[in-house]
């Protein structure tokens, strides 16, 4: 039996060296180590052999088992270098081709006017405030001076996710958190989406606003004509001029709607302007002099309540990129269509 398995391991050892692919060392491996190899059908018949030799022959069995393993260890090896050197000779690469240039995402185009926006304000001072976009009512219409009875309570105006908690109609309500958390002076900007039940060619259920308000000693409404004018050439071009509107909002007192000359046919107004249809504005703000109530509302004492003032004003950001970049209809700015996101 010694000499059939010194035979055998010659024989396997031999098909090893020769074997020229790995799919034939594989078969060589299975010929003579599988569980019907030569080799293992031979140590099956040990059991019939005298005791006295099986220790003998068990030794030279294992000795030559670990013999044909290395050496398919070894040619396994050799076969997978010699392998990777075939492909990397077949698959070479032409180091003087372009580069294939990845796709690159890019903002939405409300993130770019809302940053567009806040650059030109922190120019100014102001810091970023932000705030929960699920408030509770009284934050949201009450603390900025929205009684009960006004039209924006209402339940076609306003999402109500439950009694006292609505999903905020304004970012108004994060002035009124930033008066009762922050001494004065206070010069924040808050950004962020909003919430009301309408929807159509100009307004969308969930939109976005960049809510502004300075307070301090003798802020005057020159002080936020002076603001908004600085803003609007920043962002519309240096020629660009803004008017100022009286208008009714409940949280500040006097109040105005804010229009920006327009900036597509500037002094030579046309009625086929896309922009402005030949009126030579657009409106694109509101803002006002904080109601002197919103500081009483915010905890402040009577003495300051005499001696401070202040201005707020609110952007919205669809109006301003609709008008910065000529898009029709405000829901294009939420349907996810590439052909639109991508000239952005």
């Amino acid at each position: 039996m010694i000499d059939k398995l010194q035979e055998i391991g010659e024989r396997a050892l031999k098909s090893i060296e020769i074997a020229a692919s790995l799919e034939a060392l594989e078969q060589a491996r299975v010929s003579y180590l599988g569980k019907k190899g030569e080799l293992s059908e031979v140590l099956k018949a040990l059991g019939s052999v005298d005791a006295s030799e099986r220790p003998k022959i068990g030794s030279v069995a294992n000795e030559l088992k670990r013999k044909i393993e290395a050496s398919l260890e070894h040619r396994k090896q050799a076969l997978e270098d010699l392998v990777l050197e075939q492909q990397l000779k077949s698959e070479s690469i032409d180091v003087s081709l372009p580069a294939r240039m990845n796709h690159a995402g890019s903002f939405h185009v409300v993130t770019q006017t809302t940053n567009r926006i806040v650059e030109v304000f922190k120019r100014l001072g102001f810091d970023l405030m932000l705030g929960p976009e699920v408030e509770t009512d009284y934050l949201n219409f009450e603390a900025v001076n929205i009684p009960a009875d006004h039209p924006a309570r209402d339940m076609q105006d306003t999402f109500f996710l439950g009694k006292n908690v609505v999903l905020r109609t304004h970012t108004s309500s994060v002035q009124m958190r930033a008066m009762r958390s922050q001494k004065w002076p206070i010069r924040i900007l808050a950004p962020g989406a909003v919430y009301r039940y309408d929807n159509d060619a100009t307004h969308s259920p969930m939109f976005h606003q960049v809510e502004g308000l300075w307070v301090d000693k003798n802020v005057r409404m020159s002080d936020l004509k002076g603001t908004l004018e600085y803003w609007a050439k920043e962002l519309f071009g240096a020629s660009t001029k803004i008017r100022l509107r009286p208008s009714y909002f409940p949280f500040v007192e006097p109040g105005a709607e804010v229009d920006v000359s327009c900036f597509r046919c500037r002094d030579q107004l046309s009625e086929t302007c896309r922009i402005c249809k030949g009126l030579g504005w657009l409106e694109v703000l509101g803002a006002g002099m904080v109601h002197p109530r919103l500081f009483e509302m915010a905890g402040y004492s009577r003495h300051e309540v005499e001696n401070l003032s202040g201005f707020a004003f609110g952007i919205g950001v669809e109006r301003i990129a609709m008008c910065l970049y000529q898009i029709p209809d405000l829901r294009l700015l939420f349907q996810s269509d590439v052909r639109l996101l991508s000239q952005f």
